[in-house]
């Protein structure tokens, strides 16, 4: 069964980075925002499993869009490496839904 990921980032790169780091590891079914708003917004018609949100952002900000929906269960601070981020998801699998 594939599982929803949100990635939330003004930066184009850092979207496409972890995208790719995401798309040959798992059932995820990506989806993309470039600001906060955008991402409240495809959260709600995706209900996400998973959430990779960017801090500081244009329009509504990475805390305040937290705020609005579920709040973080870990974080990773930039710059990160593609093996960093893969045991992210590891560790929050484990963690179970």
């Amino acid at each position: 069964m594939s599982r929803a990921v949100l990635i939330v980032d003004d930066d184009q790169f850092i979207r496409k980075l972890i995208a790719t780091t995401l798309e040959d590891v798992a059932d995820f079914d990506l989806h993309e925002a470039a600001d906060g708003e955008q991402a409240l917004e495809v959260a709600d018609r995706e209900q996400p499993t998973l959430v990779f949100l960017d801090v500081d952002m244009p329009e509504l900000n990475g805390i305040e869009a937290c705020r609005e929906e579920a709040g973080a269960d870990l974080f990773l601070t930039k710059p990160f490496s593609p093996l960093d981020l893969l045991r992210l998801v590891d560790e929050l699998g484990e963690q179970g839904p």
